[in-house]
């Protein structure tokens, strides 16, 4: 089978259906067509992508919100190769800083970190050995037993984490994070230094020219060679099992009967639409609590600073860092302006969601203007907000224990989506492994109908982690210094 292109046209599978036009849902969709079944996928808005599409700000499209690629995500790599993209990539060292104290600090190498003002070199030696011990920890399933809180106060010292790790810890999950456990931040920190085991010191991320808006139109053209039907615009308002067999999704004008349906939808949606899920697995999907974002995207006219992130300790700012985005992407792609995300991590129902965008820009203008004086209203050339109620599954203790499984109650229904990412953080490449084990798993019996063996289906991911090995032992791995 050619997996760069249409499927056999001989081949007669099932009729499935993806709801949810995600990262998460477009990669299932090509895979599940690419083994010469009839998909259709569906999309509530009127673009595919999910949080990795993009948009018009000021007189240039980019992504609605940041994302980098690591030398070391094989996946993203892998399905950039398979789309032609891999030429188009461009990879840039970058910097961090860290707003403490009213202050911009740089920590983008160890001699910065030892120099770094906020911190005693006790609490460096124990901050530096913190991330060390937790980049190898195998056990994460331990971690979950244990809150972020007390493990990173046993290792850091208190005021380590009172100085950093609650500021960040709070950046991003709230007063949640004190329900948060210790795997989150182990998540965190095996992303941002596997690599280091192999020598790379520096921080190199990767961006595909023209961002994501090329990879998503790609991804398209991809998936309609393949024979995937798209349907946007398509609010899904029901999804039921008939007694055939079959899966019915009940659009606003249309209900719609397939052999297979998978949801990629948050938990919450699927608990609203699925009426006929068992109470247990429903109270389990209702049970994930999730946080979501406000982010803002300033089209500024220059850029601010040559981090590409800057992660924020103090009080009173209103957003969780600066992501400038101009660091990292070279002035063609911008048209010489600088481009900043001003993200803050919100519960689903935090009034913020509510606001309008003037409110918002004030504020957080107001803020930015507390880190860099030198910015004016008049810098701003556009800004616009994406407001995402649903994001993440919170990783509260013992959280893997209560996930719902993938192959749902109701007949030839399944429901797989980022709460299932549960021993990495979420990205791009994890969203795409997900995708890639979901097929792999709850797609079997289609091997054998057409004849393909166990080996060749699992062909395509043992190529994928022998380019991780390769990447590894050449030590080319990139690291992501956020929370």
């Amino acid at each position: 089978m050619n997996h760069s292109g249409r499927a056999d046209s001989r081949q007669v599978g099932e009729n499935w259906a993806v709801v949810g036009g995600g990262v998460l849902g477009m990669t299932i969709a090509l895979r599940l067509a690419q083994r010469g079944h009839r998909v259709t996928l569906i999309e509530g808005r009127q673009n595919l992508g999910g949080m990795a599409d993009a948009w018009q700000l000021g007189d240039i499209v980019w992504d609605r919100h940041y994302h980098v690629t690591l030398l070391s995500d094989a996946f993203t790599c892998g399905l950039l190769r398979e789309l032609d993209l891999q030429d188009q990539m461009q990879w840039v060292v970058t910097k961090t800083g860290f707003f403490t104290d009213g202050r911009l600090h740089s920590m983008s190498n160890s001699v910065e970190f030892l120099t770094f003002p906020p911190l005693g070199l006790i609490d460096k030696l124990r901050l530096g050995g913190t991330i060390f011990y937790a980049s190898r920890v195998t056990n994460w399933k331990a971690l979950e037993k244990i809150s972020v809180a007390e493990w990173l106060t046993k290792l850091s010292g208190k005021r380590t984490f009172e100085k950093i790790w609650r500021p960040l810890l709070r950046a991003k999950l709230g007063e949640s994070y004190q329900e948060t456990s210790a795997a989150f931040i182990w998540a965190t920190i095996a992303r941002m230094y596997a690599a280091r085991r192999s020598g790379l010191k520096k921080e190199m991320f990767g961006y595909v020219r023209g961002g994501y808006a090329t990879v998503m139109d790609r991804f398209k053209l991809r998936l309609e060679q393949c024979g995937v039907r798209i349907l946007c615009n398509a609010a899904v308002r029901g999804i039921q099992s008939l007694p055939n067999g079959q899966v019915q999704v009940q659009l606003a004008d249309e209900a719609i009967r397939f052999d297979r349906v998978v949801s990629t939808l948050p938990s919450p949606a699927v608990s609203r639409l699925c009426s006929q899920l068992p109470q247990k697995e429903r109270s389990l999907h209702d049970g994930i609590r999730y946080h979501g974002i406000v982010c803002a995207s300033a089209l500024l006219r220059k850029g601010l600073s040559p981090y590409y992130v800057t992660n924020i300790t103090d009080g009173g700012v209103p957003f969780t860092a600066v992501i400038d985005m101009s660091a990292l992407v070279g002035p063609d792609e911008l048209r010489g302006n600088g481009l900043v995300y001003l993200p803050r991590y919100v519960a689903p129902d935090d009034e913020l969601f509510d606001r309008s965008d003037a409110e918002i820009e004030l504020e957080f203008i107001a803020g930015l203007q507390q880190m860099h004086p030198g910015i004016s209203a008049g810098d701003v050339r556009a800004f616009r907000v994406s407001r995402i109620r649903h994001v993440f599954a919170l990783p509260t203790k013992e959280f893997s224990d209560r996930l719902p499984s993938i192959e749902t109650g109701v007949p030839n229904l399944y429901a797989v989506n980022s709460a299932h990412i549960v021993n990495s953080t979420l990205n791009v490449n994890e969203t795409i492994r997900l995708a890639e084990e979901f097929v792999k798993t709850y797609e079997p019996h289609d091997r054998l109908r057409q004849g393909i063996s166990e080996e060749q289906d699992q062909q395509r991911l043992r190529n994928t982690q022998r380019l991780l090995d390769s990447v590894s032992t050449v030590g080319s791995y990139g690291s992501e210094r956020r929370i």
